[in-house]
């Protein structure tokens, strides 16, 4: 089991593809959350995501063993990496999550789809982001051994 989700911090004038956010991946060997540290880790969340759904589509459609993710603007990061039996979640505090392949697409495209939501049409960042989406679109929505995802 993981879950995912993005967040755009508040109190930052009307929203922006440059807003900051936080990411936070809990998954049954742990968790790791952006939010709460020092020094503060929170990140261009637009801009981090757009580039998450990149690099982690890469390594779902298999190509590559594993994927470092930074988020932009920040020391935050996660390590993906393929196994023989789906996929590991691992943050700088150690192992997250083991998974497979379907649920982590999924997981990370109901957060992405949610957070596109406040993203306003026109901004400079909503085009990538957008693109990044679709193309991650078709790897979280596949069917799977829990069924539809």
């Amino acid at each position: 089991m993981i879950t995912v989700q993005f967040s755009v911090r508040p109190g930052q004038g009307d929203p922006s593809g440059f807003d900051l956010g936080d990411m936070s991946v809990t998954g049954d060997l742990g968790t790791a959350d952006s939010a709460g540290r020092t020094p503060d880790q929170g990140m261009m969340i637009h801009l981090s995501v757009t580039q998450l759904l990149d690099s982690l589509g890469t390594l779902l459609r298999g190509h590559g063993k594993s994927v470092a993710f930074t988020g932009v603007d920040t020391s935050f990061g996660l390590v993906f990496r393929r196994t023989k039996d789906g996929v590991s979640v691992a943050s700088e505090d150690g192992l997250i999550a083991r998974t497979t392949p379907d649920e982590l697409a999924s997981a990370v495209l109901g957060a992405a789809e949610a957070l596109s939501l406040t993203l306003p049409t026109g901004d400079p960042a909503a085009s990538d982001y957008a693109d990044a989406l679709a193309a991650f679109r078709p790897l979280g929505s596949r069917q799977g051994p829990g069924g539809a995802h």
